[in-house]
Protein backbone atom coordinates (compact mmCIF):
# COMPACT_ATOMS: atom_id res chain seq x y z
CA UNK A 1 0.00 0.00 0.00
CA UNK A 2 0.76 3.46 -0.09
CA UNK A 3 3.14 3.44 3.29
CA UNK A 4 5.50 1.53 1.54
CA UNK A 5 5.33 3.45 -1.95
CA UNK A 6 8.63 5.38 -1.19
CA UNK A 7 10.44 2.39 -1.52
CA UNK A 8 9.26 2.46 -5.21
CA UNK A 9 11.23 5.33 -7.01
CA UNK A 10 12.60 6.12 -10.67
CA UNK A 11 15.66 8.43 -9.63
CA UNK A 12 14.02 11.17 -7.57
CA UNK A 13 10.38 10.53 -8.65
CA UNK A 14 7.87 8.14 -6.60
CA UNK A 15 6.26 5.37 -8.36
CA UNK A 16 3.01 4.46 -8.02
CA UNK A 17 0.56 1.97 -9.69
CA UNK A 18 -2.21 4.15 -9.51
CA UNK A 19 -2.95 8.51 -9.41
CA UNK A 20 -6.53 9.23 -8.73
CA UNK A 21 -7.88 12.46 -9.29
CA UNK A 22 -10.56 13.89 -7.70
CA UNK A 23 -12.22 12.65 -4.00
CA UNK A 24 -15.60 13.19 -4.63
CA UNK A 25 -17.86 9.94 -4.43
CA UNK A 26 -16.04 8.68 -7.32
CA UNK A 27 -12.65 8.95 -5.95
CA UNK A 28 -13.68 7.61 -2.66
CA UNK A 29 -14.65 4.01 -4.46
CA UNK A 30 -12.32 3.95 -6.81
CA UNK A 31 -9.73 4.20 -3.93
CA UNK A 32 -11.83 0.99 -1.82
CA UNK A 33 -11.58 -0.76 -4.77
CA UNK A 34 -7.96 -0.38 -5.80
CA UNK A 35 -6.68 -1.34 -2.18
CA UNK A 36 -8.61 -4.39 -3.05
CA UNK A 37 -6.29 -5.20 -6.25
CA UNK A 38 -3.18 -4.31 -3.97
CA UNK A 39 -2.29 -1.60 -5.73
CA UNK A 40 -0.18 1.55 -4.44
CA UNK A 41 -2.66 4.33 -5.20
CA UNK A 42 -2.63 7.94 -4.02
CA UNK A 43 -5.88 10.21 -4.48
CA UNK A 44 -4.99 14.19 -5.20
CA UNK A 45 -7.57 16.34 -4.23
CA UNK A 46 -8.09 20.32 -4.90
CA UNK A 47 -10.38 20.62 -2.04
CA UNK A 48 -9.29 20.26 1.77
CA UNK A 49 -11.44 17.49 2.19
CA UNK A 50 -13.26 14.92 0.74
CA UNK A 51 -17.13 15.32 -1.17
CA UNK A 52 -16.31 16.44 -4.31
CA UNK A 53 -19.14 19.09 -5.83
CA UNK A 54 -20.71 18.85 -2.31
CA UNK A 55 -17.54 20.07 -0.56
CA UNK A 56 -17.31 23.08 -2.63
CA UNK A 57 -21.44 23.91 -3.69
CA UNK A 58 -22.35 25.62 -0.09
CA UNK A 59 -25.48 27.92 -1.20
CA UNK A 60 -28.04 28.47 0.37
CA UNK A 61 -30.58 25.42 -0.17
CA UNK A 62 -28.26 23.57 -2.23
CA UNK A 63 -29.38 19.75 -1.95
CA UNK A 64 -29.57 16.57 -4.32
CA UNK A 65 -31.86 16.27 -6.72
CA UNK A 66 -32.07 12.33 -6.39
CA UNK A 67 -33.61 10.76 -2.97
CA UNK A 68 -31.53 10.59 -0.22
CA UNK A 69 -32.31 6.90 0.22
CA UNK A 70 -31.16 5.90 -3.27
CA UNK A 71 -28.51 8.84 -3.89
CA UNK A 72 -26.37 6.78 -1.61
CA UNK A 73 -23.60 3.81 -2.20
CA UNK A 74 -24.57 0.25 -2.87
CA UNK A 75 -21.66 -1.50 -2.13
CA UNK A 76 -21.38 -2.28 1.35
CA UNK A 77 -24.79 -3.93 2.91
CA UNK A 78 -23.32 -2.83 6.43
CA UNK A 79 -22.57 0.92 5.54
CA UNK A 80 -26.52 0.87 3.99
CA UNK A 81 -27.77 0.26 7.60
CA UNK A 82 -25.79 2.04 9.73
CA UNK A 83 -26.04 5.00 7.62
CA UNK A 84 -29.58 7.44 9.09
CA UNK A 85 -30.73 10.13 6.43
CA UNK A 86 -33.22 12.80 8.00
CA UNK A 87 -34.97 13.96 5.28
CA UNK A 88 -36.65 12.88 1.90
CA UNK A 89 -33.38 15.30 -0.47
CA UNK A 90 -30.19 15.32 1.81
CA UNK A 91 -28.93 18.97 1.65
CA UNK A 92 -25.11 19.53 1.34
CA UNK A 93 -24.15 19.46 4.59
CA UNK A 94 -25.97 15.95 5.16
CA UNK A 95 -24.22 14.93 1.97
CA UNK A 96 -20.51 16.17 2.80
CA UNK A 97 -21.12 14.52 6.14
CA UNK A 98 -21.92 11.21 4.42
CA UNK A 99 -18.94 11.40 2.44
CA UNK A 100 -16.46 12.32 5.39
CA UNK A 101 -18.21 9.01 7.07
CA UNK A 102 -17.25 6.71 4.03
CA UNK A 103 -13.75 8.13 3.96
CA UNK A 104 -13.55 7.33 7.69
CA UNK A 105 -15.07 4.36 8.02
CA UNK A 106 -12.78 2.41 5.52
CA UNK A 107 -9.95 4.98 6.53
CA UNK A 108 -9.77 6.39 3.04
CA UNK A 109 -7.87 9.58 3.97
CA UNK A 110 -4.02 8.59 4.62
CA UNK A 111 -3.88 7.85 0.70
CA UNK A 112 -5.58 11.42 0.01
CA UNK A 113 -3.50 14.58 -0.41
CA UNK A 114 -5.85 17.19 0.24
CA UNK A 115 -5.19 21.02 -1.59
CA UNK A 116 -3.30 19.61 -4.04
CA UNK A 117 -4.58 20.90 -8.07
CA UNK A 118 -3.25 18.10 -11.00
CA UNK A 119 -1.77 20.42 -13.48
CA UNK A 120 -0.52 18.30 -16.08
CA UNK A 121 -0.51 14.29 -16.59
CA UNK A 122 1.75 13.36 -19.59
CA UNK A 123 2.74 9.86 -20.88
CA UNK A 124 5.76 8.72 -21.68
CA UNK A 125 5.76 6.44 -24.20
CA UNK A 126 9.75 5.03 -23.15
CA UNK A 127 8.44 4.36 -20.12
CA UNK A 128 5.02 3.20 -20.00
CA UNK A 129 3.73 5.49 -17.57
CA UNK A 130 2.32 8.28 -16.84
CA UNK A 131 4.26 11.39 -15.24
CA UNK A 132 1.83 13.72 -13.19
CA UNK A 133 2.79 16.82 -12.04
CA UNK A 134 0.93 18.66 -8.86
CA UNK A 135 0.43 22.27 -7.83
CA UNK A 136 3.30 21.65 -4.81
CA UNK A 137 5.67 21.14 -7.23
CA UNK A 138 5.85 17.85 -7.54
CA UNK A 139 5.84 14.92 -9.71
CA UNK A 140 4.87 11.08 -9.60
CA UNK A 141 5.15 8.34 -11.88
CA UNK A 142 1.93 6.04 -12.13
CA UNK A 143 0.98 2.90 -14.35
CA UNK A 144 -2.70 4.32 -14.70
CA UNK A 145 -3.98 7.65 -14.33
CA UNK A 146 -8.08 7.37 -13.26
CA UNK A 147 -10.22 10.68 -13.64
CA UNK A 148 -12.17 10.91 -11.34
CA UNK A 149 -13.13 14.86 -11.50
CA UNK A 150 -16.81 14.86 -11.40
CA UNK A 151 -19.16 16.41 -14.76
CA UNK A 152 -19.90 19.78 -12.89
CA UNK A 153 -17.03 20.74 -10.90
CA UNK A 154 -15.79 23.66 -13.18
CA UNK A 155 -17.27 26.99 -12.38
CA UNK A 156 -18.63 29.11 -15.62
CA UNK A 157 -18.38 33.10 -14.85
CA UNK A 158 -19.90 35.04 -17.44
CA UNK A 159 -18.03 37.31 -19.52
CA UNK A 160 -19.70 40.44 -18.12
CA UNK A 161 -18.37 43.92 -18.65
CA UNK A 162 -17.45 45.98 -15.42
CA UNK A 163 -17.79 42.76 -13.48
CA UNK A 164 -14.38 43.21 -11.91
CA UNK A 165 -15.14 46.76 -10.94
CA UNK A 166 -18.35 46.16 -8.29
CA UNK A 167 -17.09 47.04 -5.12
CA UNK A 168 -19.92 44.90 -2.95
CA UNK A 169 -19.45 40.87 -2.36
CA UNK A 170 -19.69 38.99 -5.59
CA UNK A 171 -20.53 34.96 -4.54
CA UNK A 172 -20.32 32.10 -7.46
CA UNK A 173 -22.79 29.35 -6.24
CA UNK A 174 -20.08 26.31 -7.50
CA UNK A 175 -17.46 27.79 -4.78
CA UNK A 176 -18.95 29.19 -2.13
CA UNK A 177 -17.36 30.58 0.78
CA UNK A 178 -17.01 27.91 3.86
CA UNK A 179 -18.50 30.60 6.49
CA UNK A 180 -22.00 31.69 6.19
CA UNK A 181 -22.68 34.78 3.99
CA UNK A 182 -25.95 36.68 5.76
CA UNK A 183 -27.80 39.04 3.24
CA UNK A 184 -30.06 40.63 5.79
CA UNK A 185 -30.62 43.80 5.12
CA UNK A 186 -28.96 43.88 1.45
CA UNK A 187 -30.37 44.58 -1.93
CA UNK A 188 -28.93 41.25 -3.99
CA UNK A 189 -28.87 39.99 -7.56
CA UNK A 190 -29.20 36.48 -8.72
CA UNK A 191 -27.90 35.85 -12.01
CA UNK A 192 -29.29 32.86 -13.52
CA UNK A 193 -32.23 30.54 -13.10
CA UNK A 194 -30.67 26.98 -13.55
CA UNK A 195 -30.56 24.38 -10.41
CA UNK A 196 -28.46 26.20 -8.06
CA UNK A 197 -30.56 29.28 -8.44
CA UNK A 198 -33.89 27.61 -8.23
CA UNK A 199 -32.26 26.11 -4.91
CA UNK A 200 -30.57 29.51 -3.69
CA UNK A 201 -33.39 32.13 -4.76
CA UNK A 202 -36.06 31.08 -1.99
CA UNK A 203 -33.66 31.25 1.12
CA UNK A 204 -31.67 34.93 0.16
CA UNK A 205 -35.41 36.05 -0.82
CA UNK A 206 -36.33 35.56 3.09
CA UNK A 207 -33.32 37.33 4.23
CA UNK A 208 -32.58 40.43 1.87
CA UNK A 209 -34.04 43.57 2.19
CA UNK A 210 -34.85 43.36 -1.49
CA UNK A 211 -33.75 40.90 -4.27
CA UNK A 212 -33.73 41.18 -7.83
CA UNK A 213 -33.59 37.59 -9.93
CA UNK A 214 -32.03 38.02 -13.75
CA UNK A 215 -33.56 35.83 -15.66
CA UNK A 216 -32.39 34.62 -19.05
CA UNK A 217 -34.57 31.66 -19.82
CA UNK A 218 -36.68 29.89 -17.53
CA UNK A 219 -36.37 27.10 -16.64
CA UNK A 220 -38.64 24.07 -15.71
CA UNK A 221 -38.90 23.53 -12.25
CA UNK A 222 -40.79 20.78 -10.30
CA UNK A 223 -42.05 20.64 -6.31
CA UNK A 224 -39.65 18.82 -4.25
CA UNK A 225 -42.15 18.18 -1.44
CA UNK A 226 -38.92 17.66 0.78
CA UNK A 227 -39.82 16.48 4.06
CA UNK A 228 -38.63 14.61 7.15
CA UNK A 229 -37.66 10.91 6.49
CA UNK A 230 -39.87 8.41 9.22
CA UNK A 231 -38.44 5.61 10.57
CA UNK A 232 -40.51 3.58 8.48
CA UNK A 233 -39.84 4.73 5.07
CA UNK A 234 -36.04 4.44 5.87
CA UNK A 235 -36.50 0.61 7.14
CA UNK A 236 -38.81 -0.17 4.59
CA UNK A 237 -35.88 1.18 2.06
CA UNK A 238 -33.38 -1.00 4.25
CA UNK A 239 -35.53 -4.16 4.33
CA UNK A 240 -35.27 -4.15 0.62
CA UNK A 241 -32.46 -2.34 -0.67
CA UNK A 242 -30.71 -5.61 -2.40
CA UNK A 243 -34.35 -5.58 -4.52
CA UNK A 244 -34.47 -1.60 -4.93
CA UNK A 245 -30.95 -1.10 -6.51
CA UNK A 246 -31.69 -3.75 -8.76
CA UNK A 247 -34.90 -2.19 -9.97
CA UNK A 248 -32.43 1.19 -10.14
CA UNK A 249 -29.64 -0.77 -12.20
CA UNK A 250 -32.64 -2.11 -14.15
CA UNK A 251 -34.16 1.54 -14.98
CA UNK A 252 -33.07 3.80 -17.96
CA UNK A 253 -32.15 6.57 -15.06
CA UNK A 254 -30.64 4.74 -12.08
CA UNK A 255 -33.91 5.81 -10.42
CA UNK A 256 -36.88 3.74 -9.30
CA UNK A 257 -40.23 4.81 -9.84
CA UNK A 258 -39.25 7.23 -12.68
CA UNK A 259 -39.61 5.45 -15.96
CA UNK A 260 -43.13 5.21 -17.83
CA UNK A 261 -44.09 2.56 -20.14
CA UNK A 262 -46.87 4.70 -21.54
CA UNK A 263 -47.13 7.10 -24.02
CA UNK A 264 -48.90 10.49 -23.87
CA UNK A 265 -49.90 9.97 -27.56
CA UNK A 266 -51.83 6.45 -26.38
CA UNK A 267 -53.76 8.06 -23.65
CA UNK A 268 -56.68 9.99 -23.46
CA UNK A 269 -56.25 13.80 -22.32
CA UNK A 270 -57.88 12.89 -19.14
CA UNK A 271 -55.47 10.13 -18.42
CA UNK A 272 -52.89 12.08 -19.32
CA UNK A 273 -53.63 14.82 -16.66
CA UNK A 274 -54.21 12.61 -14.29
CA UNK A 275 -50.71 10.79 -14.79
CA UNK A 276 -49.37 13.95 -14.99
CA UNK A 277 -51.16 15.13 -11.47
CA UNK A 278 -49.69 12.02 -9.99
CA UNK A 279 -46.21 12.96 -10.69
CA UNK A 280 -46.80 16.67 -9.68
CA UNK A 281 -48.12 15.37 -6.23
CA UNK A 282 -45.44 13.01 -6.08
CA UNK A 283 -42.68 15.72 -7.09
CA UNK A 284 -39.10 15.91 -8.45
CA UNK A 285 -37.77 14.19 -11.30
CA UNK A 286 -40.12 11.69 -11.99
CA UNK A 287 -42.08 14.45 -13.79
CA UNK A 288 -38.92 13.79 -16.37
CA UNK A 289 -39.94 10.62 -17.51
CA UNK A 290 -43.79 11.46 -17.48
CA UNK A 291 -44.70 9.24 -20.52
CA UNK A 292 -42.20 6.69 -22.26
CA UNK A 293 -42.53 8.84 -25.39
CA UNK A 294 -41.83 12.70 -23.56
CA UNK A 295 -38.42 12.88 -25.23
CA UNK A 296 -39.26 11.64 -28.47
CA UNK A 297 -42.39 13.43 -29.15
CA UNK A 298 -43.07 16.90 -29.59
CA UNK A 299 -46.51 16.70 -29.02
CA UNK A 300 -46.46 14.56 -26.11
CA UNK A 301 -43.71 16.63 -24.18
CA UNK A 302 -46.16 19.65 -25.01
CA UNK A 303 -48.71 17.89 -23.26
CA UNK A 304 -46.26 17.75 -20.22
CA UNK A 305 -44.82 21.25 -20.83
CA UNK A 306 -48.52 23.12 -20.63
CA UNK A 307 -49.13 21.23 -17.81
CA UNK A 308 -46.23 22.92 -15.87
CA UNK A 309 -47.09 26.22 -16.94
CA UNK A 310 -51.20 25.67 -15.67
CA UNK A 311 -48.99 25.34 -12.22
CA UNK A 312 -46.95 28.29 -12.53
CA UNK A 313 -49.86 30.06 -13.13
CA UNK A 314 -51.67 29.06 -10.38
CA UNK A 315 -49.06 29.53 -7.56
CA UNK A 316 -47.53 33.54 -9.50
CA UNK A 317 -49.73 35.63 -8.70
CA UNK A 318 -48.57 38.20 -11.36
CA UNK A 319 -49.33 37.00 -14.34
CA UNK A 320 -46.83 39.06 -16.54
CA UNK A 321 -44.14 37.39 -14.22
CA UNK A 322 -45.92 34.25 -14.60
CA UNK A 323 -45.79 34.54 -17.97
CA UNK A 324 -41.86 35.71 -17.74
CA UNK A 325 -41.79 32.44 -15.40
CA UNK A 326 -43.16 30.00 -18.20
CA UNK A 327 -40.56 28.11 -20.51
CA UNK A 328 -40.62 28.23 -23.90
CA UNK A 329 -39.28 27.12 -27.13
CA UNK A 330 -37.66 24.30 -26.02
CA UNK A 331 -38.92 20.53 -24.76
CA UNK A 332 -39.32 19.99 -20.84
CA UNK A 333 -36.26 17.90 -20.13
CA UNK A 334 -34.11 19.05 -22.66
CA UNK A 335 -32.24 21.40 -20.10
CA UNK A 336 -32.01 19.91 -16.52
CA UNK A 337 -34.74 19.81 -15.13
CA UNK A 338 -35.15 21.86 -11.68
CA UNK A 339 -36.14 20.51 -8.19
CA UNK A 340 -37.01 23.22 -5.87
CA UNK A 341 -38.95 24.64 -2.92
CA UNK A 342 -41.24 27.26 -2.58
CA UNK A 343 -39.54 28.77 -5.78
CA UNK A 344 -42.02 29.84 -7.84
CA UNK A 345 -44.11 31.27 -4.41
CA UNK A 346 -40.97 33.50 -4.05
CA UNK A 347 -42.32 35.25 -6.76
CA UNK A 348 -45.07 36.42 -4.70
CA UNK A 349 -43.07 38.29 -2.32
CA UNK A 350 -43.03 42.05 -2.34
CA UNK A 351 -39.33 42.34 -1.59
CA UNK A 352 -38.71 40.17 -4.64
CA UNK A 353 -38.56 41.09 -8.33
CA UNK A 354 -38.29 39.54 -11.68
CA UNK A 355 -35.71 41.32 -14.48
CA UNK A 356 -36.30 39.93 -17.69
CA UNK A 357 -32.52 39.92 -19.60
CA UNK A 358 -33.76 38.25 -22.70
CA UNK A 359 -35.61 41.41 -23.73
CA UNK A 360 -33.39 44.04 -21.42
CA UNK A 361 -29.97 42.38 -21.63
CA UNK A 362 -27.05 43.40 -19.17
CA UNK A 363 -25.03 46.31 -20.39
CA UNK A 364 -22.43 46.52 -17.95
CA UNK A 365 -21.93 45.49 -14.12
CA UNK A 366 -20.91 48.86 -12.31
CA UNK A 367 -18.94 49.50 -8.98
CA UNK A 368 -22.56 49.58 -7.18
CA UNK A 369 -24.98 47.49 -9.43
CA UNK A 370 -26.10 46.17 -12.31
CA UNK A 371 -27.35 48.01 -15.32
CA UNK A 372 -29.51 46.71 -17.80
CA UNK A 373 -30.97 48.36 -21.55
CA UNK A 374 -33.96 49.68 -19.93
CA UNK A 375 -33.12 49.97 -15.50
CA UNK A 376 -30.73 50.32 -13.36
CA UNK A 377 -30.58 48.01 -10.18
CA UNK A 378 -28.71 48.88 -6.74
CA UNK A 379 -26.95 46.31 -5.02
CA UNK A 380 -25.02 45.55 -2.26
CA UNK A 381 -24.67 41.93 -3.12
CA UNK A 382 -24.39 39.64 -6.42
CA UNK A 383 -24.89 36.00 -6.83
CA UNK A 384 -23.39 34.35 -9.94
CA UNK A 385 -25.72 31.07 -10.63
CA UNK A 386 -23.95 30.82 -13.67
CA UNK A 387 -23.49 27.20 -13.80
CA UNK A 388 -20.54 24.96 -14.92
CA UNK A 389 -18.47 24.29 -17.66
CA UNK A 390 -19.74 20.98 -17.83
CA UNK A 391 -18.29 17.13 -18.32
CA UNK A 392 -15.14 18.50 -20.65
CA UNK A 393 -14.22 21.22 -17.92
CA UNK A 394 -12.94 19.54 -15.65
CA UNK A 395 -10.51 17.66 -17.87
CA UNK A 396 -9.47 19.84 -20.02
CA UNK A 397 -8.26 22.44 -16.77
CA UNK A 398 -5.48 20.06 -17.05
CA UNK A 399 -2.56 19.66 -19.54
CA UNK A 400 -2.95 15.83 -20.62
CA UNK A 401 -0.72 14.48 -23.05
CA UNK A 402 -1.28 11.33 -24.00
CA UNK A 403 1.00 9.08 -26.32
CA UNK A 404 3.26 10.84 -29.57
CA UNK A 405 2.62 13.96 -27.20
CA UNK A 406 -1.37 14.19 -28.05
CA UNK A 407 -2.66 17.01 -26.46
CA UNK A 408 -6.32 16.28 -25.12
CA UNK A 409 -7.31 19.83 -26.08
CA UNK A 410 -6.67 19.17 -29.40
CA UNK A 411 -8.49 15.73 -29.89
CA UNK A 412 -11.87 17.57 -28.20
CA UNK A 413 -11.06 20.45 -29.92
CA UNK A 414 -14.39 19.56 -32.10
CA UNK A 415 -16.21 17.48 -29.23
CA UNK A 416 -15.02 14.66 -26.97
CA UNK A 417 -14.28 11.71 -28.38
CA UNK A 418 -14.18 8.92 -25.95
CA UNK A 419 -14.92 5.17 -26.30
CA UNK A 420 -17.99 4.70 -23.72
CA UNK A 421 -16.88 7.47 -21.54
CA UNK A 422 -14.20 5.82 -20.14
CA UNK A 423 -11.42 5.60 -21.66
CA UNK A 424 -10.12 7.59 -25.35
CA UNK A 425 -7.64 6.22 -28.34
CA UNK A 426 -3.40 7.33 -27.70
CA UNK A 427 -4.64 8.27 -24.22
CA UNK A 428 -3.26 4.65 -22.89
CA UNK A 429 -4.15 3.82 -18.95
CA UNK A 430 -6.62 6.31 -18.77
CA UNK A 431 -9.36 6.12 -17.42
CA UNK A 432 -12.29 8.69 -16.81
CA UNK A 433 -15.21 8.15 -14.63
CA UNK A 434 -18.83 9.13 -16.06
CA UNK A 435 -16.99 10.87 -18.61
CA UNK A 436 -18.73 12.16 -21.78
CA UNK A 437 -20.24 9.47 -24.05
CA UNK A 438 -21.68 7.51 -20.64
CA UNK A 439 -25.16 8.25 -18.84
CA UNK A 440 -23.37 10.39 -15.95
CA UNK A 441 -25.65 13.47 -15.68
CA UNK A 442 -28.58 11.91 -17.10
CA UNK A 443 -28.59 9.15 -14.27
CA UNK A 444 -27.97 8.58 -10.73
CA UNK A 445 -24.43 9.87 -10.48
CA UNK A 446 -24.03 7.59 -7.70
CA UNK A 447 -24.54 4.34 -9.33
CA UNK A 448 -23.29 5.57 -12.79
CA UNK A 449 -19.92 5.95 -10.04
CA UNK A 450 -20.09 2.69 -9.34
CA UNK A 451 -20.74 0.94 -12.25
CA UNK A 452 -18.02 2.33 -13.82
CA UNK A 453 -15.56 2.11 -10.92
CA UNK A 454 -16.42 -1.58 -11.03
CA UNK A 455 -15.62 -1.73 -14.62
CA UNK A 456 -12.23 -0.08 -13.91
CA UNK A 457 -11.49 -1.89 -11.22
CA UNK A 458 -12.75 -4.77 -13.08
CA UNK A 459 -10.29 -4.16 -16.27
CA UNK A 460 -7.35 -3.89 -14.43
CA UNK A 461 -7.69 -7.06 -12.66
CA UNK A 462 -8.15 -8.76 -16.12
CA UNK A 463 -4.56 -6.86 -17.15
CA UNK A 464 -2.75 -8.41 -14.49
CA UNK A 465 -3.95 -11.82 -14.53
CA UNK A 466 -3.25 -11.92 -18.16
CA UNK A 467 -0.28 -10.03 -17.76
CA UNK A 468 -1.22 -7.14 -20.16
CA UNK A 469 0.51 -3.76 -19.50
CA UNK A 470 -0.93 -1.10 -21.87
CA UNK A 471 -4.79 -0.83 -22.61
CA UNK A 472 -6.21 1.52 -24.74
CA UNK A 473 -9.40 1.59 -27.60
CA UNK A 474 -9.08 1.64 -31.05
CA UNK A 475 -9.60 4.49 -33.35
CA UNK A 476 -12.26 2.80 -35.08
CA UNK A 477 -14.34 1.81 -31.96
CA UNK A 478 -13.72 5.07 -30.47
CA UNK A 479 -14.92 6.42 -33.82
CA UNK A 480 -18.00 4.05 -33.64
CA UNK A 481 -18.94 4.79 -30.05
CA UNK A 482 -19.09 8.59 -30.85
CA UNK A 483 -20.98 8.28 -33.39
CA UNK A 484 -23.54 5.94 -31.88
CA UNK A 485 -23.66 8.70 -28.97
CA UNK A 486 -24.48 11.21 -31.46
CA UNK A 487 -26.96 8.93 -33.64
CA UNK A 488 -29.10 8.54 -30.37
CA UNK A 489 -29.00 11.58 -29.48
CA UNK A 490 -30.31 12.58 -32.31
CA UNK A 491 -33.24 10.77 -32.46
CA UNK A 492 -34.44 12.70 -28.63
CA UNK A 493 -35.45 16.38 -28.33
CA UNK A 494 -32.45 16.43 -26.05
CA UNK A 495 -31.19 18.45 -29.25
CA UNK A 496 -33.44 20.96 -29.55
CA UNK A 497 -32.23 23.47 -26.73
CA UNK A 498 -29.51 25.19 -25.98
CA UNK A 499 -28.29 23.46 -22.94
CA UNK A 500 -25.30 22.40 -20.73
CA UNK A 501 -25.87 19.25 -22.00
CA UNK A 502 -24.55 20.66 -25.27
CA UNK A 503 -22.01 23.09 -23.75
CA UNK A 504 -24.42 26.07 -25.29
CA UNK A 505 -23.60 27.88 -22.09
CA UNK A 506 -19.62 28.04 -22.48
CA UNK A 507 -18.83 30.72 -25.30
CA UNK A 508 -16.85 28.69 -27.97
CA UNK A 509 -17.44 25.24 -26.24
CA UNK A 510 -18.34 23.07 -29.70
CA UNK A 511 -22.11 22.16 -29.64
CA UNK A 512 -22.30 18.48 -29.36
CA UNK A 513 -24.02 16.21 -27.07
CA UNK A 514 -22.04 14.84 -24.74
CA UNK A 515 -24.45 12.50 -22.34
CA UNK A 516 -24.90 9.11 -23.54
CA UNK A 517 -28.79 9.19 -23.88
CA UNK A 518 -30.01 5.54 -24.60
CA UNK A 519 -30.65 4.79 -21.22
CA UNK A 520 -28.13 3.68 -18.29
CA UNK A 521 -29.54 -0.10 -18.32
CA UNK A 522 -29.14 -0.57 -22.27
CA UNK A 523 -25.10 1.08 -21.07
CA UNK A 524 -24.52 -0.69 -18.59
CA UNK A 525 -25.28 -3.48 -20.84
CA UNK A 526 -22.81 -2.82 -23.27
CA UNK A 527 -20.20 -2.22 -20.76
CA UNK A 528 -20.64 -5.18 -20.05
CA UNK A 529 -20.42 -7.05 -23.41
CA UNK A 530 -17.56 -4.86 -23.63
CA UNK A 531 -15.79 -6.77 -20.84
CA UNK A 532 -17.31 -10.42 -21.30
CA UNK A 533 -16.09 -10.35 -24.84
CA UNK A 534 -11.94 -9.54 -23.76
CA UNK A 535 -12.49 -5.68 -23.35
CA UNK A 536 -13.82 -5.82 -27.46
CA UNK A 537 -12.87 -2.22 -28.99
CA UNK A 538 -9.55 -1.87 -26.72
CA UNK A 539 -6.32 -2.45 -27.40
CA UNK A 540 -4.04 -4.36 -25.18
CA UNK A 541 -0.46 -5.18 -24.90
CA UNK A 542 2.25 -6.16 -22.50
Amino acid sequence: MISNQKDKQFGSTPVLDTVVIGAGFAGLYQLYKLRQLGLQTIVFEAGGDVGGTWYWNRYPGARCDVESMGYSYSFSEELEQEWVWTERYASQSEILKYARHVADRFDLKKDIRFNTRVLKATFEDNHHRWLVTTSKNETFRARFVIMALGCLSTPHSPSIPGLETFEGNCYHTGFWPHKKVDFTGQKVGVIGTGSSATQAIPLIAEQAKHLTIFQRTANFSIPAWNKPLTKEIQQQWKDNYRKLRVEAQQSSSGVINMDSDQNAADLTSSQQQKELERRWKYGGLIMWNAFADIMKNRDSNDVVSAFVHKKIREVVKDPATADLLCPRNYPLGSKRLCVDTNYYETFNKPNVTLADIKSHPIKEITATGIETSESFFKLDSIVLATGFDAMTGPMLKIDVRGSDGTLLTERWAEGPQTYLGISMAKFPNLFMITGPGSPSVLSNVLLAIEQHVDWITNCLQYMTENKFSLIEPTHEAEKNWVHHVNEVAEDTLYVHSDSWYMGANIPGKPRVFMPYVGGADKYRDICKHVSQNKYYGFSLSN
